[in-house]
């Protein structure tokens, strides 16, 4: 895809949703049912069921989808297809590339053998390894643009409000 047909393709979007901002707004959802007999929670992505479990690190056998891993995941997914299209907006040419995510989490925090240790994670580094004919400045705005439009990023930036409910059957 070029600049031109991803114009093309956004274009009756942004109309639409210059003239009418509600429409623009889009709940999206995630669900997953826990297992009865591991600890376990199998989670549709739309594409496939992901069964997320306990981490090595808090007793997990490492068989199931660690749900820190998946987080990074979607900030990698999330990353590469923004820089993705804003690289094909500015018309910059990646021959290849490689998004890499890394976390550091405290497992004390999460299994309550310290109070001063946070629960979840404390540093995460977003890294591009990009092969492109592009200088700096223009790289310099392929990541600001990258940073300023990629969802999860700006989620993990400034979290939302979370409220969490229950219902019991």
């Amino acid at each position: 895809m070029d600049a031109d047909e991803l114009k093309a393709m956004q274009a009756p979007l942004k109309d639409n949703y210059r003239e009418t901002p509600d429409a623009a707004v889009i709940t999206l959802k995630a669900e997953g049912e826990l297992g009865t007999e591991a600890l376990a929670c199998s989670v549709e992505t739309g594409k496939a069921i992901v069964e997320a479990g306990l981490h090595p690190a808090t007793g997990g056998d490492g068989s199931q989808a660690c749900s820190g891993d998946m987080l990074l995941q979607a900030l990698v997914a999330c990353a590469g297809v923004t820089l993705t299209a804003v690289a094909t907006a500015l018309k910059i040419d990646i021959k290849s590339g490689h998004v890499r995510a890394e976390g550091d989490l405290d497992f004390r925090g999460t299994l309550g053998v310290a109070k001063d240790a946070p629960v979840g994670f404390r540093d995460i580094r977003l890294t591009f390894d990009l092969d492109t004919d592009a200088d700096e400045k223009m790289m310099a705005s392929l990541i600001r643009l990258t940073e300023r439009y990629c969802v999860v990023y700006q989620t993990l930036l400034a979290a939302p409000p979370v409220t969490v409910s229950h219902t019991i059957s």
